[in-house]
């Protein structure tokens, strides 16, 4: 399973910016999808976590400013992000487990990473 974040760019502060995360190769479900982000000289942090059911939790950072949700027919996840401020330059990764399919019928587990989309909020 790939997963291909994309939704980045440049925003003045205030702005908004809306990342996509798409899961491709015989996708099955997805369990938990989860955006983290890393600035540089900070570690990394969960951003927002959404569940199977729809239900998303924040870091507290976040102060209701983004919004997480998910189209499961697209194997797809948003992140939704308003207000933004410099502090949310980051490189922003999606992460999600679930199950995959192989050609005989199988199901695997899989719980990978996508490589990143660059949000730089300017002042």
């Amino acid at each position: 399973v790939q997963l291909q974040a994309s939704g980045g760019g440049l925003v003045q502060v205030g702005g908004s910016l809306r990342l996509s995360c798409v899961a491709s190769g015989n996708v099955f479900n997805i369990n938990v999808m989860n955006w983290y982000r890393k600035a540089p000289g900070s570690q990394r942090e969960l951003v927002a976590r959404i569940f199977s059911s729809g239900r998303a939790n924040y870091g507290d950072f976040v102060k209701g400013r983004f919004t997480a949700s998910r189209d499961d027919a697209k194997s797809t996840a948003y992140l939704q992000m308003d207000s933004l401020l410099p502090e949310d330059t980051a490189v922003y990764y999606c992460n999600a487990d679930g199950r995959w399919v192989s050609p005989d019928g199988s199901f695997h587990p899989y719980d990978n990473w996508g490589r990143g989309t660059l949000v730089t909020v300017s002042s």
